[in-house]
């Protein structure tokens, strides 16, 4: 039986959630038709020139949509909190659910597959209307969460976050000390609890975010399947590091550190702070070996006006938009690190796998998923600098370590990530749905 499949996100390339809806969705588009799935994308904010994403907002007009900002920025007015993370109210209603019951009924989305779920894409009383078989994909901890993305980070000397509020239900007693205002979390994760009677089937791209809904009081009962992001395997692959060097205009015969994220150093969820603590303890221990000629490259943002004082070179490459210079890139480094404190896959990581590059991260969410120790990179102890510039130390010093590290990093990449694979397990989870 012929399934169609409607993707619904905010975006379809802006950010790593949205470039991993799109690498499901084009993984069902380009090697679904075989199996009877037909794929599209429903966008409200499109960047691609894709014919198969669908965009645009779904206002009646303009006044309407200037109505509705205004509503959602008056719902969160007095709100003050210490979490860095996004936070979202999906409140009032935007009519793409309408839409989405209106596709349905004319046989377009046999399966709606939700992503990342903002403000702008349906309120959270529109998802729980809807009527058709669902799949949602889990980018990050909304789903399950109050208003925020993301618990608080961990705090200084803690290995997890010790923020449990979506594991116990947002009661008053939980709140932060540090917020202020109407408790718009907890009032977010009631209209959730409230809207949402029916199961949806979860899908997580990591084990930590499974055991994450496992443990939320509000999808502790729902269906979860562990299905990672898929990666297009022939534009993310090995390539001569000597000329991708040459091409970048990077040092030719400098040991390179490659460090990428939304916003560069100043997410803090990123872990840049731990990295550039890590640095300047390798920068002693190196002194007076050929790993002290080290530098550190730096992707996602410019050159800031006050540099960190680390004693390496820093290479600010700015923000790229095209997938043959983060490859290029990725090509160039001896090694990827990244440092997050919190993450639900680590796509950089998997970019980097995918192009023979290893990589070092903290043993922590979604990264211990796409890391293989001592084989295709190393993880450090959460969140240790001495731990982290040792494994830094440990992927470096050995040229044909290094060597053989790579080339585990892109087999690993084929055997996971291949998006023939990942089509096909979606596959699989969708008859499974149409057949109950």
């Amino acid at each position: 039986m012929a399934l169609n499949i409607t993707h619904v996100n905010a975006y379809d390339l802006e950010g790593g959630a949205s470039r991993a809806a799109y690498r499901i969705h084009r993984s069902l588009a380009d090697y679904g038709e075989d199996l009877g799935l037909r794929s599209q994308m429903r966008v409200i904010h499109q960047q691609s020139d894709d014919r198969s994403v669908i965009g645009g907002t779904v206002y009646q007009s303009r006044m309407w949509a200037s109505i509705h900002t205004r509503l959602s920025r008056r719902s969160r007015q007095g709100f003050q909190t210490i979490n860095p993370s996004w936070h979202s109210y999906a409140w009032p209603n935007t009519g793409l659910g309408k839409e989405m019951e209106r596709r349905h009924l004319q046989g377009e989305a046999d399966v709606v597959h939700l992503h990342w779920m903002g403000d702008s894409t349906l309120s959270i009383e529109e998802i729980g209307r809807l009527t058709m078989p669902l799949v949602w994909t889990m980018h990050d901890q909304w789903g399950f969460c109050g208003a925020e993305h993301y618990t608080s980070p961990p705090d200084l000397g803690e290995t997890e976050s010790s923020d449990e509020r979506f594991v116990l239900g947002y009661p008053a007693s939980s709140r932060p000390i540090q917020e202020a205002g109407p408790d718009l979390t907890r009032r977010t994760w009631l209209r959730k609890k409230s809207a949402w009677q029916r199961a949806i089937q979860i899908v997580t791209p990591s084990n930590w975010m499974a055991e994450c809904v496992r443990r939320s009081a509000l999808m502790r009962e729902w269906p979860v399947k562990v299905i990672p992001y898929p990666i297009d395997l022939t534009t993310w692959a090995p390539f001569d590091q000597r000329q991708a060097r040459s091409i970048l205009q990077l040092p030719p015969d400098r040991p390179l550190v490659l460090f990428g994220a939304v916003g560069g150093t100043a997410d803090s969820r990123k872990g840049a702070d731990l990295m550039l603590k890590a640095l300047q303890r390798l920068k002693t221990e190196l002194a007076e070996t050929p790993l002290a000629q080290l530098e550190l490259v730096v992707f996602g943002q410019s050159e800031p006006a006050e540099q960190s004082i680390l004693g390496f070179p820093i290479h600010y490459i700015g923000k790229l938009k095209d997938n043959i210079s983060l490859r290029l890139l990725y090509a160039a480094a001896d090694v990827m690190i990244v440092p997050s404190r919190q993450e639900a896959f680590g796509q950089t990581a998997s970019e980097a796998h995918a192009c023979g590059t290893p990589v070092v991260a903290f043993r922590t969410g979604g990264l211990v998923d796409i890391i293989d120790e001592r084989i295709t990179g190393a993880l450090a102890e959460p969140f240790d600098p001495n731990s982290l510039a040792q494994s830094l130390r440990w992927v470096l010093e050995d040229t044909q370590r290094l060597r053989q590290l790579g080339t585990a990093a892109r087999c690993r990449a084929e055997k996971l990530w291949d998006p023939k694979k990942v089509c096909r397990m979606y596959y699989d989870l969708y008859q499974e749905l149409a057949n109950t």
